[in-house]
């Protein structure tokens, strides 16, 4: 603690609020997105599904820059946004909740609920979300765990000592502070930690999610 300053756990709060506000966030737009190119059809769906299979393999490092020049456009540099805007985009994420709609989500079900008088939203709210739960939280969890781990992207974006996440508050530490390896160590398990129990929490549920897409696939 001393060696930061007293600010370890402040960092560590921010990657908890950055990780999961995204990994909420980002969850419910993947499973929409999903679930819309799975059930419905729509002029450019397939120009759609193509973008976001290309999105699968674009490595995010290679997005850092053009994000820095355009938040720093419009002001948003430094700011939590900055962090928590673009982790809300994952194309896996809504490559997973397009693949488990198609095996999970009956158009039987969808057609009978539209026939009682049901708007889109109410069958997406009340019925796809329940029907998706184990794909939720394996998106969740891969926000979550890609956030909490995102290193290049709040170095680009972050200069404040108070707003810095874990990763890049421990990369100070090494630069600025030459602390001793052991402080290093303990900070570097410490962080780890609330990853291993968000992993044991919701170890089936994201187990079955991936076990779907598997055999989908």
């Amino acid at each position: 603690m001393s060696w930061t300053q007293g600010l370890f756990w402040r960092w560590v709060g921010n990657s908890l609020f950055y990780s999961l506000t995204a990994g909420i966030i980002g969850t419910l737009i993947s499973v929409a997105c999903g679930y819309a190119l799975s059930k419905f059809q729509f002029r450019g769906k397939k120009v759609a599904t193509a973008f976001i299979m290309i999105g699968m393999l674009i490595p995010v490092a290679i997005l850092t820059v053009p994000l820095y020049i355009v938040f720093h456009s419009v002001g948003m540099t430094d700011t939590v946004w900055a962090i928590i805007i673009p982790s809300w985009v994952s194309p896996f994420g809504v490559f997973l909740g397009m693949v488990y709609s198609d095996s999970s989500v009956p158009t039987e079900l969808l057609e009978a609920a539209r026939i009682d008088g049901a708007s889109e939203a109410r069958i997406f709210f009340t019925i796809v979300l329940r029907l998706l739960g184990p794909a939720m939280v394996t998106i969740f969890l891969f926000i979550f765990v890609a956030t909490w781990n995102n290193f290049l992207l709040p170095l680009m974006m972050v200069s404040s000592a108070e707003i810095k996440p874990v990763t890049l508050g421990l990369y100070g530490m090494m630069s600025y502070f030459a602390p001793q390896k052991g402080a290093v160590m303990l900070g570097a398990l410490l962080r780890v930690v609330p990853l291993i129990v968000l992993f044991l929490t919701l170890q089936k549920y994201w187990q079955a999610g991936l076990a779907a897409g598997a055999v989908k696939g």
